[in-house]
């Protein structure tokens, strides 16, 4: 017996020895001033994360979970404030704790990601609490009906998770197919369906998306302009979906959303990326309040269509700058603009000076990322 434990427990450590163990901790700080016509205040978000990484052979597991506050008295007693405590991930589990309210500030926990999975040369396997990524959007990816990003915000990529399983089959090095399973918070499920291959001179993606609310059907094309320089890209979604009408009913929407984009990379360090989304339907400001809780919620725009410019520049290996441009060309208040300044003073801290300018709000903020 003692023979069998010993050789178990020289296996059990040489595959620990084998194995790769990395964790990264990371602290983001904001200050933000927030002022719109009725009301201003200032507050005070922080967000500790913690990451786990595990790797050995094909196999891989990541742990990421966050200690979020804030801090601010007219903050936590604002409208928006209100409807960041209504925000939750649409998982079949709790994501976060419950908020804690000490003083003027309140405190809760939450598992951003947390996901194993198994990789190869011909395949990728995940299942958990894990990022979707569909679309080839740089402001906006209509495809995406599972982790949009959000490019109002002062973090577009900080998303909630979704938990399902998804597997890539590379059949190529320039073509794959992926399919995705996950479980909504009513435990009915979402599937998709992605299939991309180059062809002659871009990459070519059709998308399909099915759930008891929504289905969607959309295509993607990215690739270089002859030898100009300048990569293009498109991509376009049909969706129907079940919208809420009112408090009591509810009616089926169709619409098709698509973007054309373009980047250019100049010699002098700027990066310039253009996009202009269509949408056949534009949705009021109540209908959007009222189906905050819909996965189309990122599709319900109020105009019908919009131009972005966005320009990066890096001044020294210090400092970069990065200023994003939004307006919607058919009335309503869909002007917005973001002008961000960032300093890496070393491997550890970096600082972010910004703004958020709307026609009916502005917020500036001051971002101190400290990692370790």
């Amino acid at each position: 017996m003692r023979a069998k434990l010993l050789v178990l427990s020289v296996f059990f450590f040489s595959t620990l020895l084998n194995a790769d163990f990395e964790y990264r901790v990371e602290n983001s700080n904001f200050t933000n001033y927030q002022e719109s016509p009725v009301e201003e205040y200032l507050y005070n978000y922080d967000r500790l994360r913690l990451r786990l990484d595990y790797t050995q052979d094909e196999f891989f597991t990541t742990l990421i979970a966050d200690g979020v506050n804030y801090y601010g008295e007219n903050y936590l007693n604002s409208p928006e404030f209100g409807f960041i405590r209504l925000q939750k991930s649409d998982t079949p589990f709790k994501t976060q704790s419950s908020l804690n309210e000490y003083g003027d500030g309140a405190v809760y926990l939450k598992l951003y990601r947390a996901y194993v999975g198994y990789e190869d040369a011909k395949n990728r396997a995940v299942l958990g609490l894990q990022n979707i990524t569909m679309g080839v959007g740089r402001i906006w990816t209509p495809t995406n009906l599972f982790n949009p990003r959000n490019t109002y915000a002062i973090e577009p990529d900080e998303v909630f998770g979704v938990f399902g399983l998804s597997y890539t089959r590379h059949f190529s090095d320039t073509s794959a197919l992926t399919v995705v399973a996950s479980q909504k918070e009513d435990e009915s499920y979402k599937y998709a369906l992605r299939y991309k291959a180059y062809l002659d001179f871009a990459d070519f993606a059709l998308d399909a998306v099915k759930s008891d609310e929504t289905t969607m059907l959309g295509y993607e094309i990215e690739g270089n302009l002859g030898e100009t320089g300048v990569e293009v890209r498109s991509e376009g979604a049909y969706i129907k979906s079940e919208l809420k009408e009112d408090l009591l009913s509810e009616e089926e929407v169709e619409y098709f959303q698509g973007i054309i984009g373009a980047d250019y990379a100049f010699v002098d360090g700027i990066t310039l990326v253009s996009e202009a989304l269509y949408s056949s339907k534009k949705f009021s400001y109540e209908q959007i309040l009222l189906n905050y809780d819909s996965e189309n919620l990122p599709n319900l725009v109020s105009s019908n269509f919009y131009g972005a410019v966005s320009l990066t520049y890096s001044f020294n290996i210090y400092l970069d700058g990065a200023f994003l441009y939004i307006d919607g060309f058919d009335g309503g208040e869909s002007r917005f603009v973001s002008p961000a300044l960032t300093y890496t003073l070393n491997d550890y801290n970096s600082f972010i000076l910004g703004a958020l300018l709307q026609e009916n709000a502005n917020r500036y903020y001051l971002k101190w990322t400290l990692s370790f």
